[in-house]
């Protein structure tokens, strides 16, 4: 059995680039930002970002160009896939990105709770006029555990 399945939660780095096909299907590519932050052996905080380059096909791509914009914060769910080239000097290049099925906005908009979930699964549905759904935001003193 193989898998392959990818969760990043982060923040946008650039707003998303929306492109369409020859053959029609809408593409959106855009980078989410995941931060990693430690403690050293000498108890100095360090910090080390990673950059996630996303792609979103059709109906998710329309939403993500749509509602989301460079620092909003985002959850991204999909799959790994690495294409490689060989560049004009010959050496052979390779770039991997998230292949997103699944996008929940995570941030605030207009000073209240906002988010939205939207997967790839929703591209037959029509296009939303309004606002995604709002969805209360869980505060970590809520969890009981």
């Amino acid at each position: 059995m193989d898998l392959n399945k990818v969760m990043v939660i982060g923040n946008v780095t650039r707003d998303p680039e929306l492109r369409t096909t020859p053959n029609g299907a809408q593409v959106a590519s855009f980078a989410v930002a995941t931060n990693l932050v430690w403690t050293d052996q000498s108890g100095q905080k360090q910090e080390k970002a990673e950059f996630h380059n996303i792609v979103a096909w059709r109906k998710l791509a329309e939403i993500c160009g749509q509602y989301l914009k460079k620092g909003s914060k985002v959850y991204i769910e999909g799959r790994l896939q690495t294409h490689d080239w060989e560049g004009n000097d010959g050496v052979r290049r390779y770039r991997t990105e998230i292949v997103a099925n699944n996008m929940i906005m995570l941030g605030h908009r207009g000073g209240g709770n906002a988010g939205g979930a939207v997967s790839a699964a929703d591209s037959s549905q029509p296009a939303p006029h309004d606002e995604p759904p709002v969805e209360e935001e869980i505060k970590v003193e809520d969890i009981p555990f």
